[in-house]
């Protein structure tokens, strides 16, 4: 047994849907840390196409194998929701060289913000590196076939809502 405290890293994100590499970075961070919180955010600077309940059915359809892994939602400041839940860890997922302007100034703010919690940068899985939640919005929308990129249970709801839009 150890005696070493359990750390605690969060992974935030929209998740509008969740896709196969937001699920591929949860499983990989959780193992990493003892327990890691799926921080799925209200969104109040994005139009989501899922309410914020059903982003976090999802998110917890596709946590339950892993018992370390709490689904809770936020809004407001990450620094808040990190402080309040003892996080010293924010995970964050680099797809292309593209994200890491964007993640690097929001690391930096992070670190002013949080001196005493790290940011983590996690690459997806070489199948996953393209996939976005806007990506498999905008392909769903337009009639393709996005079974590769989302779990079964997050495709019904998917295709279920682009047919409530398309008529």
């Amino acid at each position: 047994m150890s005696d070493s405290p359990s750390l605690t890293a969060v992974y935030p994100g929209t998740f509008d849907p969740m896709t196969l590499g937001h699920a591929d970075l949860m499983r990989r961070a959780s193992q990493l840390w003892d327990r890691l919180i799926l921080a799925v955010a209200a969104g109040h600077h994005k139009k989501t196409m899922f309410s914020l309940e059903e982003r976090l059915d999802m998110a917890r359809e596709l946590a339950r194998d892993y018992p370390n892994v709490e689904v809770i939602a936020f809004s407001g400041l990450l620094r808040d929701f990190v402080v309040a839940h003892g996080g010293k860890v924010v995970v964050r997922g680099l797809r292309a060289v593209s994200d890491f302007e964007y993640e690097f100034q929001m690391a930096g703010m992070n670190r002013q913000l949080m001196p005493d919690v790290e940011t983590v940068f996690l690459t997806p899985s070489d199948q996953y590196q393209f996939v976005s939640g806007t990506f498999v919005r905008e392909i769903a929308m337009l009639g393709g076939d996005v079974s590769k990129f989302v779990a079964p249970s997050v495709l019904d709801r998917l295709s279920a809502r682009v047919a409530r839009r398309v008529n």
